[in-house]
């Protein structure tokens, strides 16, 4: 694992920029797995200003995201479906037929991640897989459990993601409380893994995460277990790992 400390917010997303931009020009049919969230937004828009700079070109890249919220229409301003075009695809010279995002308006949960998974697999696999961390350590919709998920799954969400993802909508209640997700073996097939994570609320769990045990009451602490992994965070989410 290579763990990289940059200094502040804007340096971990240029950082993070850099290694995705470097796939891409080295190889420009290359399947990147995205992820959402206000940690990639920094990254997002480097990405995008590299393309408009003629730095890049997304043209034959493929895109599938890890996760959507169950119940949520693709349109609706809350959707990742949504975020991802109004972050990164609407903004660069991707074709959207090759990016894909979880069926959130599939009312059958067996079928679209059943279908997700299936295309996953049917494109020959993910070449870089970009990952946030939440507070609790899940990866995707991942949570904490006794077990760890293999395959895209429909997960129940915990209270504490609940309110860490209310500040989107008007009122807590509307926070879905399902959401379709890649399972964390189909994380881990992705050829490379790149974890952003910034500020001291990360603090606790990026230790946990990244220097503690492997278990499933921390989903990404499995990433330990990975050949090809970078994580790049800045001083505060790094500080309680100095020493």
């Amino acid at each position: 694992m290579e763990f990289i400390v940059a200094k502040n917010y804007e340096e971990m997303s240029r950082k993070a920029a850099d290694v995705i931009a470097e796939l891409v020009a080295r190889k420009p049919s290359c399947i990147l797995g995205l992820a959402t969230g206000s940690t990639p937004e920094g990254l997002y828009a480097q990405l995008v200003k590299d393309c408009q700079e003629g730095k890049i070109s997304f043209k034959d890249v493929s895109t599938y995201n890890l996760d959507e919220y169950r119940g949520l229409e693709n349109d609706h301003p809350q959707s990742y479906h949504y975020f991802m075009e109004q972050h990164l695809f609407n903004h660069v010279n991707i074709d959207l037929a090759a990016t894909h995002v979880p069926d959130g308006s599939n009312p059958d949960a067996a079928a679209a991640c059943a279908d997700y998974e299936a295309a996953i697999k049917a494109s020959g696999g993910v070449d870089l897989q970009l990952l946030g961390l939440g507070h609790n350590g899940h990866i995707g919709f991942n949570e904490p459990a006794d077990t760890f998920a293999k395959e895209t799954n429909c997960v129940e969400l915990t209270r504490s993601t609940i309110e860490a993802n209310s500040r989107l909508f008007d009122h807590i209640d509307e926070v879905p409380t399902q959401a379709y997700t890649m399972g964390i073996g189909t994380i881990m097939r992705a050829a490379k893994i790149l974890v952003v994570a910034n500020g001291q609320g990360k603090a606790q769990i990026v230790r946990d995460a990244f220097f503690g045990p492997v278990t499933p009451q921390v989903p990404a602490s499995i990433l330990q277990f990975h050949p090809d992994v970078t994580v790049i965070v800045d001083e505060a989410a790094a500080s309680l790992c100095q020493g």
